[in-house]
């Protein structure tokens, strides 16, 4: 374990991210006394103001965020004196002189959190690099997103090896840092009865769903040239799937969790001009309502035309012996009827029933774990009606169900960034992103961009607070598949 860091500089601090996520998340650790005692933690954006005038940006914040009955008024006005600011323009490379005299020449470790504009990432490792807060004593997180193809992402990873060593990086994807997430490993390999049935043997299909009832709230300049492909199904869908199909690695440390994710993304089929048309749907949502309310076609909250995709459905294939053969479903869109992230491994049916005879059916078992909004796992199992069985025998599917906020009561349910935060902190990067897996997405996805521009295919228009385009079902029903709706 590397030493803690003792210094924590936050660009971007002024962004909606920090108010909602990382502030609230280290209140949190610092209530809990997890953060290092000496630990100082430096904010920094281009807003000009003094201490005195962020440190009430903090605790409106913390009010604003943070759960009431969560909220110590005098440990949140504690909190927020450990919370010093510079402003910071990283354009101009002669402003970072300020925030190395703020950290000071006897700083120890350093731990940089970079939540800025894509744009704004080179100029900012090259001002680090100008001042000294670059090396072997300092690591650096980056929040997505990381590029915008291949090339750009490289881009990105060249410029932060300039300054950073790979080691150093900690790339987030945020999904990582919740607790399902990390219980899928827990699930799978801390307990002998599923991983002899986890794969293409007894796994008919897997399905990935990322449901939003948003829309672009505010936020057309970055997702219009970006879409729902390269929002959600690079990062955060391919990093799911690279854990539910993961083999099992030797120890839990970084190297050997990311080096089997890196095997499974590499392994994914790619998706050409030839299959894209059987593989991919591409929607966009028009008019509608989501919870009862009228919402507008993404063109009219856009302000403009697009061809911009607001929903895929994919259906990826792995070329690996574990997996030969299962089809993964993976599914994403705005204004969808309701938010929800899960992961459904539909196991295949048993070879014979006896019970058939006795006019009973039996169902193939289904394994369900919510990620979002509530976490939960949930395992269907078929089991006998209560009777005395004079007509036929019958069954019926019944849920085995694990609900976290039950099973863990005693437990306080964090805020993901209060996990990575953490890490970063304490220099493990167990739960961050390898370059060599975030390149591994870009050429995937970059692939599928490429075919479905081959074939001249445009998103389908579907009506907002539905579950998209109806051939998204068609996908999927082509193989006998039902999504999990």
């Amino acid at each position: 374990m590397a030493d803690k860091a003792s210094t924590l500089i936050l660009f971007g601090a002024t962004g909606d991210l920090a108010a909602r996520m990382l502030l609230p998340s280290l209140y949190g650790l610092d209530l809990d006394s997890l953060l290092p005692d000496r630990l100082r933690i430096i904010a920094t954006a281009r807003t000009e103001q003094d201490d005195a005038a962020f440190r009430e940006h903090v605790l409106k914040a913390l009010g604003d965020h943070v759960p009431a009955d969560y909220l110590d008024q005098d440990k949140a006005a504690a909190f927020a004196q450990r919370v010093h600011y510079v402003p910071l323009d990283a354009t101009h490379p002669q402003g970072f002189k300020a925030l190395a005299d703020a950290v000071g020449p006897d700083a120890g470790e350093i731990a940089i959190f970079l939540s800025t504009a894509p744009s704004l990432f080179k100029p900012t490792i090259d001002g680090l690099a100008s001042v000294g807060l670059a090396g072997d004593h300092v690591r650096l997180a980056l929040e997505k997103p990381l590029g915008t193809d291949l090339a750009s992402s490289t881009e990105i990873n060249d410029a932060v090896a300039s300054a950073f060593p790979e080691s150093a990086t900690f790339r987030i994807d945020h999904y990582l840092g919740k607790e399902t997430v990390q219980n899928l490993l827990a699930l799978r390999f801390a307990n002998v009865i599923f991983e002899p049935l986890w794969n293409a043997r007894a796994i008919d299909h897997v399905q990935i769903t990322v449901a939003e009832t948003i829309g672009l709230e505010g936020r057309g300049g970055y997702y219009d040239p970006s879409g729902a492909i390269r929002d959600m199904v690079q990062n955060h869908m391919l990093q799911l799937l690279a854990l539910v199909a993961m083999e099992p690695p030797a120890s839990f440390d970084a190297t050997a969790i990311r080096d089997e994710k890196v095997k499974v993304l590499r392994s994914l089929r790619p998706i050409t001009r030839d299959s894209v048309e059987q593989s991919l749907v591409l929607g966009q949502f028009g008019s509608g309502a989501v919870d009862g309310q009228p919402v507008p076609a993404y063109a009219e909250e856009l302000g403009k035309p697009s061809e911009t995709e607001t929903f895929v459905a994919l259906k990826a294939h792995l070329e690996n012996w574990r997996w030969a053969g299962v089809p993964f479903y993976l599914r994403t869109g705005k204004r969808m009827p309701e938010r929800r992230t899960e992961i459904v491994i539909q196991f295949k049916g048993v070879p014979h029933s006896m019970f058939s005879g006795k006019g009973a059916q039996a169902r193939p078992n289904r394994l369900l774990i919510s990620i979002q909004p509530e976490e939960n796992i949930e395992l269907k199992l078929m089991a006998k009606v209560p009777g005395l069985d004079r007509h036929g025998i019958r069954l019926r599917e019944v849920d085995m169900e694990i609900g976290q906020k039950d099973v863990f009561s005693d437990v306080r349910r964090r805020i993901a960034y209060e996990r990575l935060l953490l890490d970063l902190i304490e220099g493990d990067p167990t739960l961050f992103v390898r370059r060599d897996e975030v390149e591994a997405q870009w050429a995937w996805v970059d692939g599928v961009r490429q075919a479905w521009k081959e074939a001249g295919m445009t998103p389908k228009s579907y009506t907002a607070g539905t579950w998209g385009p109806s051939a998204a079902i068609a996908l999927a029903e082509r193989n006998g598949v039902s999504w999990n709706d």
